[in-house]
């Protein structure tokens, strides 16, 4: 009987071959049938399945070059760093700049990828919003699912934004800060730079800036009118004498 090490040194010596492998592509080189045996081989080599073809074939961790996204193809057969198709859809839609719709995913990952989406929406493990009429589906968490929506919203602005500039002419590293910057401002500051971003883009910068931050146009024009009445308090964010009266305590004569 041939010994396990005998039919893992074949094994490595296919895979270093052709790269890939199907499960009976191992069976005939080792000469077995035995589905458990061909398994008990890969796990000794800790193997990667594709994410393509119903997970049907495998390689080892040092074969692919993976991109900067860790994806990797071999004739026409693809694979993730990440695993599977739930894993690698859930890694690249946390990690993403501006969340991605199920089409972006698709085009990236050249599978189908809606069901895999509404499963881990599902279960909660991302988290998805309507723009326009279609859904973006975005990090699981608050803050960072924030960040993604602001930035998704900033670039699917056509128009002049961004500080009075041309959203093609403004470096991604800027626009990124800007979105970053303004999700660590509070309410009023919010409102006031908000504004300020309006009244350099001039007519219709209320709406644009609106649609850019995530905020109500009324609250965009409010900041801007703020900001030029030259009442705003540098302390604080109340005028003089506002809040609740004070109550005199009265003491028994």
């Amino acid at each position: 009987m041939e010994k396990q090490s005998d039919r893992l040194k074949k094994t490595e010596i296919l895979f270093d071959s052709n790269k890939i492998a199907t499960l009976g592509d191992i069976k005939k080189e080792i000469g077995s049938n035995s589905r458990m045996t061909v398994y008990r081989l890969l796990c000794q080599m800790d193997y990667l399945s594709s994410y393509s073809h119903r997970g049907q074939y495998y390689t080892l961790p040092h074969i692919p070059d993976f991109d900067h996204d860790g994806l990797w193809s071999f004739k026409a057969t693809r694979f993730s760093k990440y695993g599977n198709l739930l894993n690698t859809a859930l890694n690249l839609v946390q990690f993403s700049e501006g969340g991605l719709t199920a089409q972006e995913l698709e085009s990236l990952l050249q599978v189908e990828t809606q069901p895999a989406l509404r499963k881990l929406w599902r279960d909660k493990k991302i988290s998805r919003v309507r723009l326009g009429r279609i859904f973006v589906y975005l990090s699981s968490d608050s803050g960072e699912r924030r960040r993604q929506e602001l930035m998704r919203k900033e670039n699917n602005l056509s128009d002049d934004l961004a500080v009075g500039l041309e959203a093609e002419l403004l470096p991604d590293e800027l626009r990124a800060g800007i979105i970053l910057f303004f999700s660590l401002l509070d309410e009023k500051q919010r409102r006031l730079f908000a504004g300020l971003e309006a009244a350099k883009i001039g007519h219709g910068g209320d709406k644009k800036i609106a649609e850019l931050l995530g905020l109500d146009s009324h609250t965009v024009s409010k900041g801007r009118r703020e900001l030029f009445s030259g009442s705003i308090l540098r302390v604080g964010s109340r005028k003089k004498g506002g809040g609740r009266m004070s109550v005199e305590k009265k003491r028994p004569k």
